[in-house]
């Protein structure tokens, strides 16, 4: 029964990702803690790794579309990898029902970015007058040295919640580069990816340093479910617009914290 649910609940995030570019991944510690009794802290890094996985998936895609801008990924990712072993640690001294209650907390807040995104989407084109970066007429990043301490610092703050909650952070990142760096939405996501891979992959890294194990098993279900939920995803996408999945997608994710809350309560 535990495999099969770890199918289900990995293509349930993994449809949730697909459909709405980010956010997904809030489902994943608490289908994980409540519907495979694991204990959040294992759950945490499970989704952690599960978000790698699909992340770096979907990173091809956007490298052959040319979609990545590798510069500025690779500056917020080298701040990412830090903060995320922080985060860990930092997750490894919170009483589990205080991490619970904070990872509900940060579920609010993200729902109620996505629905104010939902009302005014990010325009396809880059604003390099308002963003904090500038560009170069051919769109190249001018990376000046507060630009470079700007986008590090956002990948930092990234990292440290992707290692203390298991969230990929791509509904922070992908703000924060057409912000800072006036990046098109397009490569935004596909930055983003690439930033997640590598926050990831230093999170799970770091983990199993401190000698922390998690279930192999379960993990690799997930991490197929969720692969199965991406390709569901790309079909119904189609279909519906971006701005209403956003919309039941952020309501989705407030009725869970609230379930969060109440049970971590009681």
């Amino acid at each position: 029964m535990i495999p099969f649910l770890s199918l289900l609940f990995g293509s349930f995030v993994g449809l949730a990702l697909g459909l709405t570019g980010g956010g997904g991944t809030l489902l994943a510690v608490p289908l994980l803690v409540y519907g495979l009794s694991i204990a959040p802290h294992e759950a945490f890094v499970i989704s952690l790794a599960a978000v790698g996985a699909i992340a770096l998936i979907g990173l091809v895609q956007r490298v052959r579309a040319n979609q990545v801008e590798f510069s500025t990924g690779t500056l917020f990712a080298l701040a990412g990898m830090t903060g995320a072993p922080l985060g860990i640690r930092l997750a490894s001294k919170i009483p589990e029902s205080i991490l619970l209650l904070l990872f509900a907390v940060l579920m609010c807040l993200i729902a109620g970015n996505m629905w104010r995104q939902s009302l005014k989407p990010f325009s396809t084109q880059s604003d390099r007058k308002t963003s904090t970066c500038q560009r170069d007429e051919n769109g190249k990043l001018k990376i000046s040295s507060r630009c470079a301490v700007i986008i590090l610092g956002a990948g930092l703050g990234t990292g440290v919640f992707s290692g203390m909650f298991g969230v990929g952070g791509g509904v922070v990142i992908v703000p924060a580069l057409i912000m800072f760096s006036g990046m098109p939405i397009q490569r935004a996501v596909g930055t983003s990816l690439m930033v997640i891979v590598f926050t990831s992959l230093s999170g799970v890294i770091s983990h199993f340093i401190a000698g922390e194990g998690i279930s192999i098993q379960t993990t690799l279900l997930f991490i197929l479910g969720g692969i199965v939920g991406l390709t569901v995803s790309n079909r119904i996408s189609r279909q519906i617009s971006a701005s209403m999945l956003q919309r039941v997608f952020s309501v989705c994710i407030l009725l869970v914290a609230l379930f969060v809350i109440s049970k971590t309560l009681m």
